[in-house]
């Protein structure tokens, strides 16, 4: 059972314009649902009101659990399950380890990273993504608004982004 939502949506064919219309809709209080564009635009994230990732966290701790795991797993074989003397070399050699664990901070961190990514973005294999506007890879932006069929909030909407220098405008059930 999927549902779908109406958005209309507000096409821009350039990304000075579409930081201008962000600024104007911020200032005007219209809620922005979503903003596509091609390639990072500078400075999109803080206009639209976004906070900032969490993702760094996440390495960090995935990158201390990596790091935690080798020296563990190090000491626990070579000190105390079974500790050889090898050239007269001690049994806890930490030195010896320190590529090992920094060799698995930057896997667990990597790997943790792109699982913690596709989870929050809710990519999975199969996924059949929802399109709005196929020239959206390649040379448009556009802004989303959820709307809920009212029509004096779209027709509100549409005079907005035909003001602010949208190249189209139309209403898409995504």
């Amino acid at each position: 059972m999927s549902t779908t939502n109406k958005f209309l949506v507000g096409m821009f064919d350039d990304d000075q314009t579409l930081l201008k219309a962000v600024e104007s809709a911020k200032n005007s209080g219209i809620e922005i649902a979503e903003a596509f564009t091609p390639f990072p635009v500078h400075g999109l994230e803080h206009k639209m009101g976004l906070r900032p990732t969490k993702l760094h966290t996440a390495g960090f701790v995935f990158g201390a659990t990596g790091l935690v795991t080798a020296f563990s797993l190090m000491a626990f074989a070579n000190a105390v399950n079974y500790p050889t003397n090898y050239g007269g070399k001690p049994t806890f050699a930490l030195p010896a380890w320190i590529p090992i664990m920094f060799e698995l901070t930057v896997l667990f961190s990597a790997v943790g990273m792109v699982i913690s990514f596709y989870y929050l973005c809710n990519l999975y294999p199969g996924k059949q993504p929802k399109i709005i506007d196929p020239r959206l890879t390649d040379n448009m932006f556009a802004l989303t608004f959820d709307i809920s069929g009212d029509n004096e909030q779209t027709s509100k909407i549409t005079e907005f982004l035909n003001n602010e220098g949208a190249v189209e405008v139309f209403e898409k059930d995504i």
